[in-house]
This record gives C-alpha cells, structure tokens and sequence, in this order.
C-alpha cells in the first residue's frame, strides 16, 4: 500500500508541471492574440470617431444659413486670391509640426474642421483641420498652409497631408493604392467637389514645385510621407477638378463602401472559421487522448481480472 501511495505520489508530481505549463501557454497566447488586435481596435475606434466627426461638421453645416455660407465663401476665395504661390516648408519638418492651430482659415470651420476628403478606393473619409501640427495630423488631414484653401476655383491648387503607417490610425496609409483615373471628393461648407487623378510621384521633402499653383487649373494634392516608417520622402497624388455628378459619384461611393464591406465580412468570416478549426481540431485530439486513457484503464483493468483469475485458479 505505502508502495502504491508513493507512485500516485510521483504521479501527481509529474502531472503539475505539464498543467502549470498548459495554462502559461495559454496565457501567453491569449495575451499575444490581444496585442495583435490592439492595433485592429484602435483603427475601428478611430473611423467611427472620424465618422462621427464627419456628421458633426455635415450638420453644422446644414444650420449655416445660406448668407453666412456665401460671406465665409467670398472671404476664403479672397484669401486664395491673395496667395503668392509660394510654398516653402515641408509639413513634416519639425518646426512646423510645433506649431499651434492655424489661424488663416477660420471662415471656413465648423467645429474646428474646414471640410473632409473622401476617397472611395481605399475607402477613407477623414475630416479636415487647418495647419499641419502634430495634434492635427495625429487626428485627421491637415491642410497645408501657403496653399489654397479646399473650395476650387480657377488658378487654385490645395494640398492636403496625412500620416501613414500609424497603429491607431489608417489615415493615408493605403494612400499609394490609388491609380491614374481615380476620383475623390472634398466637402467644404458650400459644396463637394470632385477630383480625378492625373499624376502621382514621389518627391523629395525640399521639392515644393510640384505644389504650385497652375495658372487656369484647379488643383487638389493629397500629400504624405514614403516609404512606411521610414518618411525620406514623399508620395503626392494629384486631382484635376471634374464635374461632380450626384447620381454617378453617390453610386461609385456606395458601391466601393459595400465592396469594402464585403471584403471586412470575409475577413472576419475567415478569421471565425480558422478559431472554429482550431477549437474542433482541439476537442479531437483532447477526446482521442481520453478514448486513449479509457481504453488503457480497461486493458489495465483486463489484466487485474486475469491475474486474479489467476491467482484463484493457483488456489484452487
């Protein structure tokens, strides 16, 4: 008997490690699996409060009455017209990323946003803020200043700049995904234009010329830093003004949102079904390990019946 004790003994001696080291696997990948969707949280935390933010300004806008609409027009047009087409800071350079909340462009916000871009293709609708200040940029798209502010217009040429790369924020991370064609729409508080893009380069951060403005054309560049996490340069994607349709463009926004849609309930289908795999593939093996231990209890069992069988018939 003491024999049988100290072998139940070792026995559950043996067994504690194996399970301490089941639970410390477990709790290593669960809290790897929570730092891999940290990021994926913060991003769809930050497009619903950019959504959100979009709405604020749609709605403030619809309170503005039509005479307020027209006199902050006239004095944003008047500031356009008063630019000496000369841009000469990069909006990533560091003293320019300290700077305070613009002050040039007052007229046109409505809750501290002057409008919001639109880009269907990589599905991005993100609120504008005056300035390229850091807390601009960690928030949404900055315009930069020395351009024209986003309204259109005949000789006008607005740059708007994003990060890319961030964790928390999608931004103008996919921004190099655009092609020679493609539209986007900017939305100020009088009306939403529209722009199809005809050039798309990569510059040096000291090469302002391409962001000048181009007597009798109406420009909009959507400007950020290239390549990912290393920002020497900078990738410019430019939109020619085009007539903005409400039926054609509202039909191509709805459609590339549904695509996008589609495409997330895949991904999230997919990613359910391989944790389903996963969770099946498991219980499998946990239950052939089982049938496994039962059947050895019944061998081990089998054997005691026939060795007592055994020592009865040596009795008898």
């Amino acid at each position: 008997m003491a024999i049988l004790r100290k072998n139940k003994e070792n026995k559950n001696i043996k067994k504690q490690p194996s399970r301490r080291a089941k639970w410390t696997f477990r709790l290593v990948f669960f809290l790897g699996f929570l730092v891999a969707l940290y990021p994926l949280v913060n991003r769809l935390y930050y497009r619903i409060d950019s959504n959100n933010q979009v709405s604020v300004f749609n709605e403030g806008t619809d309170k503005l009455a039509t005479e307020e609409i027209e006199r902050r027009m006239g004095l944003a047009r008047a500031y356009n017209d008063s630019l000496n087409n000369a841009v000469s800071e990069d909006p990533y350079a560091k003293d320019k990323q300290e700077k305070g909340r613009a002050e040039y462009a007052r007229m046109l916000e409505v809750h501290e946003m002057i409008g919001h871009v639109e880009i269907p293709k990589i599905n991005q609708d993100l609120p504008i803020y005056a300035g390229t200040a850091e807390e601009v940029l960690q928030k949404g798209v900055g315009h930069l200043e020395g351009t024209s502010l986003p309204i259109g217009g005949n000789s006008t040429h607005s740059v708007l700049t994003a990060h890319s790369g961030l964790p928390e924020a999608t931004l103008f991370t996919h921004l190099g995904e655009l092609e020679i064609g493609d539209k986007f729409y900017v939305h100020n508080i009088s009306e939403t234009l529209a722009y199809q893009v005809d050039q798309i380069k990569v510059i040096e951060p000291t090469n302002f010329s391409d962001l000048l403005i181009d007597p009798g054309h109406d420009y909009v560049t959507l400007l950020t830093c290239t390549p990912i996490m290393i920002n020497s340069h900078r990738l410019i994607v430019r939109g020619h003004r085009v007539p903005y349709v409400p039926a054609v463009d509202e039909e191509l926004i709805r459609t590339t949102k549904a695509n996008w849609i589609f495409r997330l309930l895949f991904f999230i289908a997919l990613f359910l079904i391989i944790i389903l795999i996963i969770y099946l593939w498991k219980l499998r093996r946990d239950n052939k390990k089982y049938y496994t231990r039962i059947e050895d209890i019944r061998r081990r069992q089998d054997k005691l019946m026939n060795k007592s069988k055994k020592v009865k018939e040596d009795e008898d």
